[in-house]
């Protein structure tokens, strides 16, 4: 009998410590997903503010208003039609897609002259910033 209790006390122990290794293991892996959470909210934020610091650098806002068009579409009638349409804005901007949203031959030339002089030699970050600004208008 007392062979049992000793049996049963080292089992209880046993699976006892094992539970606990396995809370801490689960504690490390809950810490590091939050962690890179965090980490791709706060590339995200920087890359949105990087994007609006370059749409008005880059002068895109003197055509491109968030709320109403100006020369150009605002930005939410771009961000509706591209999300409708499933299209990608920066192979708009890359050149590597036909305008979608206003399609008047006159405009679309406008556009091609202001891509060519102001959107050319931006780096891919550069393009995928601009998009994230401009989808993060809501």
């Amino acid at each position: 009998m007392k062979k049992l209790v000793v049996l049963l006390v080292l089992a209880v122990t046993f699976l006892t410590s094992c539970g606990d290794k396995k809370k801490e293991e689960v504690k490390q892996e809950v810490g590091t997903e939050v962690e890179a959470a965090t980490e791709n909210v706060a590339t995200a934020t920087d890359n949105i503010e990087l994007g609006k610091k370059l749409f008005t650098e880059k002068t895109c806002v003197a055509c491109h208003n968030p709320d109403m068009k100006v020369i150009g579409p605002s930005i939410k009638d771009i961000n509706k039609i591209y999300t409708e349409k499933g299209a990608d804005i920066v192979a708009f901007l890359k050149e590597q897609s036909p305008a979608i949203v206003d399609t008047d031959p006159a405009q679309v030339a406008i556009m091609k002259t202001n891509l060519d002089g102001f959107v050319k030699n931006m780096t891919d970050t550069e393009l995928a910033a601009i998009a994230a600004y401009m989808k993060s208008v809501n």
